[in-house]
């Protein structure tokens, strides 16, 4: 698994956003993963919640991640969908997204979006997403995650 760990960190590292925003992947499993960003004022909005295309985007990352553990590296989003149960100001924004089913070129992933501050953890948001293989079908799964 740390071989599959480092593989997918580079993957990150190597999307401008995500280095940009501070993004890390925390954790790599068969079919999950875990992304976290640490909460900052220049995430926020006005009224001092961190920004929801903040929240969207690392859902939107955590689901074309979890994604490409089962149709292989070249994937992108096709659609997804987040509902925002509550605001976070304050800590650590966690991802944790999962394969629910995958066939050969096309994977439903769901994921779970929690704020953390110390041993508290805060569900604020869930997304369910259709993650695509994008090519011409002939590659190989070797599970090297890449975002979109």
């Amino acid at each position: 698994m740390t071989d599959l760990l480092d593989r997918a960190r580079g993957a990150l590292h190597a999307q401008p956003f995500s280095t940009l925003l501070g993004t890390e992947l925390m954790y790599v499993g068969a079919n999950e993963l875990t992304l976290c960003l640490p909460v900052r004022d220049d995430l926020k909005q006005q009224h001092g919640f961190v920004h929801g295309g903040v929240i969207s985007y690392l859902a939107d990352n955590a689901l074309t991640f979890a994604g490409a553990l089962a149709l292989g590296p070249r994937v992108v989003i096709g659609e997804y969908k987040i509902n925002y149960l509550r605001p976070a100001v304050n800590g650590i924004l966690m991802a944790r997204a999962q394969v629910i089913y995958a066939g050969r070129h096309q994977a439903t992933c769901q994921c779970s979006v929690y704020v953390t501050d110390g041993d508290r953890e805060r569900l604020i948001a869930v997304a369910q997403g259709t993650i695509n293989r994008i090519g011409d079908g002939t590659e190989n799964n070797k599970g090297e995650p890449q975002g979109d």
